[in-house]
């Protein structure tokens, strides 16, 4: 199994983006994990509602505009990844500098893009 992702604001509508990328990960063969507003299932993967104390998570990719995202800044860092990717419409300056500051690398760019292009 390749390196483990969680996936911030997981939906379960088929539509959204963050329902694509979970299935995407398993298609590829990714460890995946995932957080969202209400709890269910995508493609075998439970969606949690609870912040869980996951271990040895590699990416964040996350789906949450960056408003949304400020309950959840200790939560990331807690998890120590080895990267967090900002999708498209959840850039984060304020949280960008949190990750710089604990030497957590991260990326603005599509998931969905960087599997598609064996790039992720």
């Amino acid at each position: 199994m390749k390196k483990k992702t969680l996936v911030l604001g997981a939906s379960l509508k088929p539509n959204r983006y963050s329902h694509y990328a979970i299935q995407r990960l398993v298609s590829h063969k990714f460890e995946t994990l995932a957080i969202g507003l209400r709890s269910g299932e995508v493609s075998g993967v439970t969606v949690d509602t609870t912040l869980k104390g996951f271990e040895d998570i590699d990416t964040v990719t996350i789906y949450l505009n960056p408003k949304n995202q400020v309950p959840y800044y200790d939560y990331i860092v807690s998890l120590k990844p080895e990267r967090v990717i900002f999708n498209p419409g959840t850039e984060n300056p304020e949280l960008y500098k949190i990750l710089r500051e604990h030497h957590i690398e991260f990326e603005t760019a599509c998931t969905l893009v960087l599997l598609s292009t064996n790039q992720y």
